[in-house]
């Protein structure tokens, strides 16, 4: 019973079916901000026995058809629909992200090492199991008929044709507010041009002007101007390649969050460098925001590691390394707002992985 109704369960909580060709092994997803969330159901009868190897074979199958997809935030949590627990014991020992449907007595097992929940379904999921039939209808009333009617993976048209619910997988990932952020430095540079040092004069940052002077947007303005062509250039082409990735899993605002505070940050930690050593400084550039966006791509490697397997930890330090050593060693450069914009937004990363770890009752968080 549990089997027949598992489709319609999914399907009121928002998830897609994507059958296979082994009708044992079947998943359901749903598309969040910026990453995908997958129950990867296994109906484990009795002539059925999966080795650890095949088992992560399947998971790795179905990472596999999302990459496809240009998405490679995937989180799987593996539901197994089998009378005797203890028999798929095994593969939960090996999983922390596998649990157990028992539909002899209706009821989930999950075992001490295992996550104790998964995005807040784990309540749901045992709140259908004790009356599938009362819970499924229940949502129907409250999603209305019609939505109540259709199937996780299609929609009938009025004219009785069958189409396709519309799929978000249609086109890559945009990274919006890194081309953004890349369109407007190069239109302020190309301003800069026609107006020689007045921009560099008015929006360059400056410690006397924005502590004394009160002037405090500069500390904002300043991340829009570059020197010459090279100076654009490097920052631009490192943010891109960063940013992207970043922005890809952080969601748009927290992204542009990130960008935004670590230059301000860097800003701020450089205006304090000037006054400790007696310097005057006109400073410009984003090198302060796109090392934020570098201390953000460290942690996210470093906190999850099983969904970027597409990010060496080892290669990132040595970039980041070779990145602050160039600084150090070159000339006319803000090494302070390096390391304070790097400083700030590997900071901001991490606040926002450990809330939402603590959102999701210490299941390893979402950025």
């Amino acid at each position: 019973m549990v089997e027949q109704q598992l489709d319609e369960f999914m399907a009121g909580e928002g998830y897609w079916k994507v059958p296979s060709n082994v009708p044992e092994f079947v998943f359901y997803f749903r598309m969040e901000n910026n990453y995908v969330n997958v129950f990867h159901v296994i109906n484990y009868k009795r002539d059925l026995h999966i080795t650890t190897e095949q088992y992560f074979h399947i998971k790795g199958r179905i990472k596999d058809f999302f990459s496809e997809k240009n998405i490679d935030n995937v989180h799987i949590l593996s539901l197994i629909i089998c009378g005797e627990a203890e028999k798929v014991k095994y593969l939960c020992t090996v999983d922390p992200l596998c649990w157990v449907i028992d539909p002899i007595f209706d009821r989930l097992v999950i075992y001490e090492n295992q996550a104790n929940d998964f995005y807040g379904m784990r309540g749901r999921i045992e709140l259908f199991l004790q009356n599938p039939s009362a819970y499924i209808e229940k949502g129907k009333s409250a999603r209305g008929e019609e939505e109540g009617a259709e199937t996780a993976e299609t929609a009938r048209s009025a004219d009785g044709e069958r189409k396709e619910r519309p799929h978000f997988f249609a086109g890559s990932y945009i990274p919006y507010v890194t081309v953004g952020l890349i369109i407007i430095n190069i239109l302020v540079f190309i301003i800069c041009t026609f107006t020689g040092r007045m921009l560099y004069n008015k929006g360059g940052f400056y410690a006397e002007a924005f502590l004394e002077g009160k002037q405090y947007y500069r500390a904002i303005t300043s991340m829009f101007l570059h020197w010459d062509v090279n100076h654009l250039f490097s920052n631009m082409i490192i943010f891109y390649y960063l940013g992207e990735i970043v922005e890809k899993n952080f969601g748009h605002i927290k992204y542009a969050v990130i960008y935004i505070a670590a230059g301000i940050m860097g800003n701020l930690v450089s205006a304090g460098y000037e006054i400790y050593r007696g310097l005057h400084i006109l400073s410009v550039g984003a090198s302060g925001a796109v090392f934020g966006v570098m201390g953000a791509l460290l942690v996210m490697a470093c906190t999850y590691r099983k969904r970027m397997e597409n990010i060496t930890i080892n290669k990132l330090l040595i970039m980041i390394a070779y990145s602050l050593y160039s600084g150090l060693v070159g000339e006319n450069i803000n090494n302070a707002a390096h390391i304070g914009g790097f400083l700030s937004g590997a900071l901001l990363a991490f606040l926002l992985w450990f809330l939402g770890k603590k959102r999701n009752g210490g299941e390893e968080g979402t950025v």
